[in-house]
Order: structure tokens, then C-alpha cells, then sequence
């Protein structure tokens, strides 16, 4: 028997994302990005944001992105979508994006050695290179975009592939756990992320927020009322609900079938590979997530 007061070993998917997803999110959040952005006629908040992660895909419209980005309101994505490919081609926002995340990971890893780097990137690639994106829909376009040439956007590129592979897989769990974009949301607040942070990113209302709660406790996953209280989009003031012990159960299972989904990658490694990757990305990462002025996801903090 297990003891309880020992931890269970995070999966390798796991902490590996726990990687690279702030070298990916970091630098949507910075200068340099939104500069690239504004360069071809998009504003560095949310058109920009929606042009660019979608640009692969080509010119696609809100419900596509709706579907492919699931977690967002519709309407937050139809204020973006498709209007920005009015101001910009695809093509321009994949060019913004890759000058712009290259700036900044060039600016936030300045004090990093370049072999680091390179190192990091390299290691990267090859784990890309390994995901199987059948089924993937944003992991596959991003895989087929041209290789960067220098370091910094190598490192993007590969841990935008990662990071889009496994987000494909865990949309492919909520879904088959029958779980809707604001019922994802409303769970992942209730199991730690931040309610005033994220419904605000994800765009949706209070009442769209209040409903999918209470399908949540129609479904015994959460409760009816918690003891403390949490902000709402536009300052109201909510009772926090909190997972039951079904819920509780329910999103472990989310979060297992999350890691399974994406742990092809990262099987049958070569020896020691694993350890070289998590040496040569732990202080990138740790850089990154240290100038992430928000963290949605409600991320362990990396020690560098």
C-alpha cells in the first residue's frame, strides 16, 4: 500500500510541460511580441494573440478557433476572428510571432550561455520530432511550418509543438469526459487556478460562469456553495465552489489521461536523454516563468 504522505512521482509528460510551457506562454506577454504584432496592424492583446496562435491553421474563423482553442468564450474569440485577417495574412502574423518570440527569448535568456541554448533547443527538436500528431490538429500545423534557423526560435518552435501536442490530447480528454470550455474553466479554478485571472483571459461571463458551476454540481463534481469567495469578471463577488470527492476523482482521471496522451514523446529515450533535456531547459524555464506577469494555468514555480 501507498503511503499518502508520500507524493506520487509526476509523470515525465508532466513535468517535462512544466518545461517548456513557460518558454512558450512567456512570450505572448512581452514587448517584443506585441510590437511584431502592431507592425502589421494588430493590436499586442487579444487579435494579436488570436492571429497568431491560429495563423497556422490559415485563414480560419471564430467557430473553427472556437473548436481548435476550445477553453475561450465564442464571443471573445468572434471579436478577433475573422477580422484580423482583414488587417493581416496568416502568413504576416506566423512572421510577427517568430520575430517577435525570438526577441524576447533573446532578451530574457541574455545572461544564458548560448551553448545552453542551443543545447536546450536542439533537445527540443528531437522530442518534437518524436510527438505523433495524428489526431492533433495544432500540433500537426505547427510541425509543418518551417524549421527556424537561429536558437532562440528553434526553442520557441519546438516547445510550441510540445506544448500545442499535449494541449490537443487533454482537449481530447475534457471531451470525452463530456466536459464544455467553461466547465473545463470552472473546474480548473476549483482546483487551483485563479478565478479573477483566468475567466477574464477565457472571456466569459458570470452567468455563462454561475451555469457551468451548477452543471458541475448537478454532476456531483463540485459542491453548491464553498466557504470562501471569488471575484468575478466584472467585480462581482461569487461563492467559490469546490471539488467533491467525485470531482476530485474525475479530474485526476483528466489529468492522467492528459499525461498518457502526450507520454509517447517522451518514452524509449535514449539513456540519459530525459535528464539532458530537463538539465538544459530547467534554467531557461525558470528565467521565463519568473517574467510571466500572469499565469492562467496556475503552474508550479520552476527551480532553476
Amino acid at each position: 500500500m501507498s503511503d499518502p504522505a508520500v507524493p506520487a512521482p509526476v509523470h515525465p509528460a508532466r513535468a517535462l510541460w512544466w518545461l517548456f510551457e513557460p518558454v512558450y506562454a512567456v512570450t505572448f506577454l512581452q514587448p517584443e511580441s506585441r510590437a511584431a504584432f502592431e507592425a502589421i496592424g494588430l493590436d499586442g492583446g487579444w487579435r494579436g494573440y488570436f492571429a497568431a496562435r491560429s495563423a497556422p491553421l490559415g485563414a480560419a474563423d471564430a467557430p473553427t478557433v472556437t473548436a481548435a482553442f476550445f477553453s475561450f468564450a465564442p464571443a471573445l474569440v468572434g471579436e478577433a476572428l475573422p477580422e484580423v485577417w482583414t488587417h493581416a495574412s496568416p502568413e504576416q502574423a506566423l512572421a510577427a510571432r517568430a520575430a517577435g518570440s525570438a526577441a524576447v527569448l533573446a532578451r530574457l535568456l541574455a545572461a544564458v550561455p548560448p551553448a545552453r541554448v542551443e543545447e536546450a533547443a536542439t533537445a527540443l527538436e528531437r522530442a518534437a520530432a518524436r510527438a505523433d500528431c495524428a489526431g492533433r490538429v495544432l500540433a500537426a500545423a505547427n510541425a509543418a511550418l518551417p524549421r527556424p534557423a537561429d536558437a532562440y526560435g528553434r526553442l520557441w518552435h519546438a516547445a510550441t509543438v510540445l506544448r500545442e501536442h499535449r494541449g490537443d490530447g487533454h482537449v481530447a480528454a475534457l471531451v470525452a469526459a463530456g466536459l464544455d470550455g467553461c466547465e473545463a474553466s470552472v473546474l480548473h479554478c476549483a482546483t487551483g487556478a485563479v478565478r479573477r485571472v483566468l475567466q477574464p483571459m477565457r472571456g466569459w461571463t458570470d452567468a455563462e460562469w454561475e451555469a457551468a458551476g451548477d452543471r458541475l454540481v448537478d454532476r456531483g463534481w463540485l459542491t453548491a456553495a464553498g466557504a470562501k469567495k471569488a471575484a468575478g469578471a466584472n467585480g462581482t463577488t461569487r461563492t467559490a465552489r469546490a471539488t467533491t470527492e467525485l470531482g476530485r476523482l474525475r479530474h485526476r482521471e483528466l489529468e492522467a489521461a492528459t499525461d498518457r496522451a502526450a507520454g509517447r514523446v517522451w518514452e524509449g529515450l535514449p539513456a540519459g536523454e530525459l535528464d539532458r533535456l530537463t538539465d538544459a531547459l530547467t534554467p531557461l524555464a525558470a528565467v521565463c516563468r519568473a517574467q510571466m506577469p500572469v499565469d492562467p494555468l496556475a503552474m508550479p514555480p520552476v527551480r532553476g
